[in-house]
């Protein structure tokens, strides 16, 4: 009976990709403005990869946007502050900017200082590859927490600090008296040991400098430096990605929080808050655990679970295809 069960729980998940071309052919990416001001993110596709077909656009506060990307997509996501456009029309950004004159940044890339979040997706052994990096300075708080997929390493990263205020002085890019973006100390002194080229270009020579140490005692999941993957990189298997610019505790998952904030004692209602708010991951933790019961439950209970999940997942993967 117990094989009989696995058979066939097996034989489900393999539906979508018998009966539904492509339902597993792409993540989608949400990215959502908590800041207390406008973001306009910017999108750049990795050489060689078809870029998206939209590659800036503008959020504002408590706005949200979904992004559909291919399994084989590469790239990189960042906000853009401080954003005008002149009686020219030419658009360009205080921080952030991509330089194209345009909303759209059309290919290029962020204008140091400005925090990234990159992502390879269906990598090595099939996983998503993931950070967020401060390696070119930072300009925004940005979290990254995966929705729905699994793996040892799958878990949210980034940098919920305001690191502006507490920027170095030597690091500090100013409008007027605000502090609007933390450069890097490779772009502030263009010096080898802090960019880790020439004699420095490896990790055995290139080390933590007392810059990218304040970095990473702000934000200890994100990179500090070009050489910083021990503990910045992150993998995940069949996730969608929420992006959050100004993030809060409130507004992540207990397992985020607790990343950036460990609790010697944590709240025991954490679980039935997010429930209640309806968090994906939850959701998605929650029918596993259904899907993996102990022996002692039936054929039955784990049939449940099985078909839960793939109605679930089957029906947002169509939903953001219509879109």
């Amino acid at each position: 009976m117990a094989t009989l069960c696995l058979s066939m729980s097996l034989f489900l998940l393999l539906i979508p990709h018998l009966l539904i071309p492509g339902v597993y052919s792409s993540a989608t990416f949400t990215l959502v403005n908590k800041c207390d001001h406008t973001v306009w993110p910017g999108i750049l596709s990795n050489a060689g990869i078809t870029p998206l077909p939209n590659t800036g656009f503008v959020l504002q506060k408590a706005e949200s946007k979904t992004i559909n990307a291919p399994s084989s997509w590469g790239g990189r996501f960042w906000g853009r502050t401080h954003c005008t456009e002149d009686s020219a029309g030419k658009f360009s950004c205080l921080t952030g900017d991509c330089g194209s004159g345009k909303l759209e940044c059309s290919g290029s890339g962020a204008v140091p200082p400005a925090t990234l979040a990159e992502f390879t997706l269906d990598g090595s052994g099939g996983l998503d590859f993931f950070d967020v990096s401060l390696v070119d300075g930072y300009n925004l708080p940005m979290m990254v927490v995966p929705q729905g997929g699994s793996g040892p390493n799958c878990s949210a990263t980034g940098c919920m600090v305001d690191l502006n205020g507490a920027c170095p002085a030597a690091l500090r890019v100013m409008s007027g008296n605000e502090g609007v973006a933390c450069k890097s100390a490779c772009e502030a002194f263009g010096n080898a040991e802090y960019c880790c080229s020439g004699a420095y270009g490896t990790p055995d020579t290139c080390t933590p400098s007392s810059y990218s140490k304040v970095f990473k005692s702000a934000c200890p999941t994100a990179y500090s430096y070009a050489y910083d993957d021990k503990s910045s990189t992150f993998t995940c298997a069949g996730a969608d990605y929420l992006i959050t610019f100004c993030p809060t505790p409130t507004t992540t998952s207990r397992k985020s929080a607790d990343a950036q904030n460990p609790n010697p004692n944590p709240n025991p209602n954490q679980n039935n808050e997010n429930e209640k708010s309806g968090n994906p991951e939850m959701v998605y933790q929650g029918l596993m655990d259904v899907s993996s019961a102990s022996s002692s439950n039936t054929c039955n209970q784990v049939m449940v679970g099985v078909i839960t999940l793939l109605a679930f997942s089957t029906l947002r993967q169509l939903l953001c295809q219509l879109k």
